[in-house]
Formats: C-alpha cells, sequence, structure tokens
C-alpha cells in the first residue's frame, strides 16, 4: 500500500472515532432510555419473561441538587 493510500486510511479512521466518541458524549449529555423484553421458553411454552429498562447518561445528571 502506498504511504498516501495509508494516510489516508489512518485519517478517515481517526475522524471516525472522533465522530463516534462525539456521538457517544452527546447521548450521555442528553440521556437516552434504552428498553426491551425477552421471553425464554421451551416447546412453545413461556417460563420467563424479562421486561429491561436502562437509563444511560451523565451520572451529574441523576444527582439531586
Amino acid at each position: 500500500m502506498s504511504d498516501a493510500r495509508k494516510d489516508a486510511a489512518e485519517e478517515i479512521l481517526e475522524r471516525a472515532d472522533a465522530s463516534l466518541l462525539e456521538i457517544v458524549d452527546h447521548v450521555l449529555q442528553k440521556g437516552v432510555m434504552v428498553t426491551g423484553e425477552v421471553m425464554l421458553g421451551v416447546a412453545g411454552i413461556d417460563l420467563i419473561y424479562l421486561r429491561l429498562s436502562v437509563l444511560l447518561c451523565e451520572a451529574d445528571r441523576i444527582e439531586r441538587r
């Protein structure tokens, strides 16, 4: 691989990481709620039902003031 192509590829990867970091930072500043449901069963019979809720945010967003 030529040096120019290698430099271009490294630049793209560096920007992608920065963009991902910016997205994660923005999501944590604003906060996000993730919910989901899981059903476990055997032979068509539901045995366990789980409802999951997760709040993702910065710690100072949920502190009492």
